[in-house]
């Protein structure tokens, strides 16, 4: 490539504005990095905080989008495990493998490609992306793929075999990584264990996916919308109950005086204090939603007494350069439905609507179709 790539964008140019679609510019892959044709991309919830400022206002204009998947049209110098025409998903922590954090085993915290991200930045410390007139753009979380095409680190694009189709390969970055990692990392589910998961969205459903698939014995579904128990169900959820002011009561009378494990995917500070009041004795709440910055979430500090645990999980406290491929391999076998989860199919004039059904709760997963044919699937429209 001798120069500059021209591409349509979804661009947020401030916090709290709307999202519009740009001609922009993508500069060809440096060392180290990918160019990839984006066949089609989830749209999730911290796209969404993002947007409305919700974790700061640093990162402006930017294009937002982290959970994709694509054909590789170009490399960077270096660039080995994967060249042109293969196809790949995105991860969006592409970990250095060097600083403390992943040294330490805990990769989906690396230090190098955490200051990057906050800056919507690449690995040099400078974007891809410009306005015609040269002015600068920023890119969400490494990946940037409300987008036509997107360059990113050589360690996001992980390679994605021929049998599944790109348009489920999507999901995998994002809401599978967290959903299932939550559980096998962050909670050690063990076969008979009981479960709740506290919104049952995108990200949700594979946590009850990933409690199904480590033997937990009950697994109570919790939300408002009716039809989301019913999505929960099919994945796994053994019992279903309807948020409100009961859900805390209803929980731990099906789980025999509460779940060992309960998975808070709202974010919001009343539903982790009720995910923290419903666990039993010894358990453990684990947190996976988003909450905005600057929110605090006061708990009942005589509930330690019972040696209850409340802890934090990030991308499914996962090694996601070892898990991902086995978890495409899951999706890619069957082992792991995800086409169910996708509630609406748009393009990308479509994202601020389906932002609007995250506002009020409905839906699970709208997926943005930017390419039908390599996507494997037709767009529904907006």
């Amino acid at each position: 490539m001798s120069g500059p790539l021209r591409i349509r964008a979804a661009v947020l140019r401030r916090m709290g504005g709307p999202l519009t679609v740009e001609g922009l510019l993508l500069e060809p892959p440096r060392a180290g990095e990918v160019l990839v044709r984006v066949a089609a991309a989830g749209v999730c919830h911290s796209d969404l905080h993002l947007a409305e400022g919700h974790l700061g206002t640093e990162r402006q204009p930017i294009v937002l989008g982290h959970e994709g998947a694509g054909v590789v049209e170009a490399t960077g110098e270096g660039v080995t495990h994967v060249r042109p025409g293969d196809r790949v998903g995105f991860c969006f922590v592409p970990a250095c493998g060097a600083c403390g954090q992943c040294r330490a085993g805990r990769t989906n915290l690396c230090e190098t490609a955490g200051s990057h991200n906050a800056r919507g930045v690449l690995g040099d410390g400078t974007t891809r992306l410009r306005f015609p007139d040269g002015g600068e753009v920023k890119h969400f979380l490494s990946v940037a793929c409300f987008a036509e095409r997107c360059v990113v680190p050589a360690a996001a694009a992980i390679p994605v075999p021929d049998r599944l189709p790109l348009w489920q390969a999507a999901l995998v970055g994002c809401s599978v990584v967290t959903g299932i990692g939550a559980v096998r990392n962050a909670a050690r589910v063990r076969v008979g264990d009981s479960v709740a998961v506290i919104g049952c969205g995108g990200v949700g459903v594979q946590v009850v996916a990933g409690a199904a698939l480590a033997g937990a014995g009950r697994i109570v579904a919790v939300d408002r919308d009716p039809a989301k128990l019913e999505l929960a169900r099919a994945h796994g959820a053994t019992h279903g109950v309807l948020a409100g002011n009961s859900m805390v009561a209803e929980v731990r009378e099906l789980t025999g005086g509460g779940p060992d494990h309960a998975f808070e995917v709202v974010g919001l500070p009343e539903t982790i204090r009720e995910a923290f009041a419903m666990i039993r004795p010894g358990g453990t709440a684990v947190i996976v939603g988003i909450t905005p910055s600057g929110v605090e979430v006061p708990i009942p500090a005589l509930d330690f007494l019972s040696d209850k645990t409340l802890r934090g999980c990030f991308y499914g406290s996962a090694n996601v350069a070892a898990e991902m491929p086995v978890m495409v391999e899951m999706v890619a076998d069957g082992r792991l439905p995800v086409a169910d989860v996708i509630s609406h199919r748009i393009g990308l004039e479509g994202i601020e609507q389906a932002f609007d059904r995250l506002r009020r709760g409905e839906g699970a997963r709208s997926l943005v179709v930017l390419d039908p044919a390599a996507a494997g699937i037709e767009p529904a429209g907006d």
